[in-house]
């Protein structure tokens, strides 16, 4: 096993990690993790509601990626630009792990950023 938590209390989790995100900024519609990615980057770039080129929102999907993963040792935070983008770089690879394992980590990283930065 990846991490050491019961499915139930990771779906519990992202069910609340889901369910607070579809009614806040969703109008209470389903939010995917993609859109969850977004909002994390969005967040973390601190600019507030933007609009965002579509380029753009696939690197903010990519700053949440690597900001979440970071705490797992899979990438270290290298610096934060001018226009407060933050960098980062990649210390060890998920291609040995399974798509579900890799999933797996992502929502337990998401649930973990929402406890220690949103909750």
């Amino acid at each position: 096993m990846l991490i050491d938590i019961s499915e139930d209390d990771l779906n519990i989790g992202w069910n609340e990690v889901k369910n607070f995100l579809s009614d806040k900024f969703a109008d209470g519609e389903k939010v995917d993790v993609e859109t969850i990615l977004y909002l994390i980057g969005v967040q973390e770039l601190g600019t507030g509601k933007n609009t965002f080129e579509k380029e753009e929102k696939v690197e903010l999907m990519h700053m949440a990626t690597c900001l979440l993963l970071e705490p797992f040792g899979y990438f270290k935070l290298q610096q934060k630009d001018i226009d407060g983008w933050l960098h980062f770089k990649q210390i060890k690879s998920t291609d040995n792990m399974s798509g579900d394992d890799q999933f797996k980590m992502l929502k337990i990283a998401t649930i973990n950023y929402f406890k220690n930065n949103v909750w």
